[in-house]
């Protein structure tokens, strides 16, 4: 070890972002273990080295006998009392041991753990990186696509995207960019492993808030997000500043903003309906783009009926009922649609029944 030892392990530090410290510790590791190798010592071994000049020491601990029998972690008294007349049979002493004597098998010992230590502590340091990162959105590169799952390069370390996170249809082909979710982040033993999402409503939050500055700014708000991905989204925000439009907003001029969100969603279309305190008014925007003639909300079931124009109906209800599903789970209300016209038959038809339990009620009481 020298000066120029020590500058290396700087210039190390500044490349990888690994500590002097810890990879002087890694190296005191590696001395201690190569010297055990070389010695066949079982005692107890302390390394130091000199972070200033690279000065390396090891020490040895010795148990002070009357007659060794295992000289690496033994020591006679006479020779303990060369070191210091206060030894007595039992005591502990250290002695530095002379690393001159390494053989290649210790060399190759000290390396190998070294290498070990700067790849864990690199791995930590990119565990800490993205870990800070789930539920954020970020940029990844299709390395491979495989049937059940696709592998991506997320700068620093690899994710991966699991068939249940794909959007439905989407084809990956190696080297193209892609938005994707942060899930969660896992302690691997080949590094860190990021599971990534492109199906989380969570990835269509994070895109408007890097598409619209008033997300960002919290002038507007977003209050709901429904999606099922590949076909459609409904998100529903809100404007804290009056003057501030929240649906405009989210469009952009000429629809740019939300156009640039589909086209990174595969045309997957969006909803953007404005928030509302009142239920009944939530309800009949969530239902977009069918208009709602009357909303009738039970606050005690949190259920609503909702009446549309006859040629409205399949509209409101959408393609195997997702323009519905969605908006229940938007407004988190249960809702159910009917046309004008089941509607006044279905009060016609209770006024009748009201009429003949009336007349029944007249028959009995005569």
């Amino acid at each position: 070890m020298n000066l120029e030892f020590i500058e290396a392990l700087k210039q190390l530090e500044k490349e990888r972002g690994i500590s002097k410290d810890i990879l002087l510790q890694a190296i005191e590791a590696a001395l201690i273990s190569a010297y055990k190798r070389n010695t066949n010592s079982q005692g107890t071994v302390r390394a130091e080295i000199d972070p200033d000049t690279g000065e390396i020491h090891i020490y040895a601990s010795k148990t002070v006998v009357e007659e060794v029998e295992t000289p690496t972690v033994e020591i006679t008294l006479e020779d303990a009392r060369k070191v210091n007349m206060l030894y007595e049979v039992g005591d502990v002493l250290e002695e530095e041991a002379k690393t001159r004597d390494f053989g290649r098998i210790a060399a190759q010992t000290a390396k190998q753990v070294v290498m070990q230590r700067i790849r864990e502590a690199e791995r930590g340091i990119i565990y800490d990186e993205y870990i800070e990162k789930e539920n954020e959105v970020l940029t990844a590169i299709v390395q491979r696509a495989e049937k059940n799952c696709v592998y991506l390069e997320l700068g620093k370390t690899d994710g991966i995207l699991l068939q249940n996170e794909m959007i439905p249809g989407e084809n990956y082909v190696n080297n193209d960019r892609v938005k994707v979710y942060v899930l969660e982040v896992r302690k691997e033993n080949k590094g860190p492993q990021v599971v990534v999402s492109r199906t989380h409503p969570g990835l269509v939050k994070r895109l408007f808030e890097l598409e619209v500055p008033e997300i960002m700014s919290g002038v507007v708000l977003v209050k709901s997000i429904a999606r099922e991905a590949g076909f459609r989204t409904k998100i529903a925000v809100y404007s804290t500043d009056q003057q501030v439009d929240a649906v405009g907003a989210c469009v952009g001029q000429r629809g740019a903003r939300v156009e640039r969100i589909v086209a990174e969603l595969h045309n997957e279309k969006i909803d953007i309906i404005e928030w509302d305190p009142d239920p009944a008014i939530y309800i009949a925007k969530a239902l977009s783009p069918a208009k709602a003639l009357m909303v009738y909300v039970n606050d005690e079931e949190k259920a609503a009926k909702v009446i549309v124009p006859d040629t409205q109906l399949s509209l409101a209800i959408g393609k195997e009922g997702q323009n519905a599903r969605l908006a229940a789970k938007l407004t988190g209300w249960k809702i159910d649609i009917k046309s004008q016209t089941q509607a006044e038959n279905a009060m016609m038809e209770q006024a009748q029944l009201a009429e003949e339990e009336e007349e029944l009620i007249e028959e009995t009481e005569e």
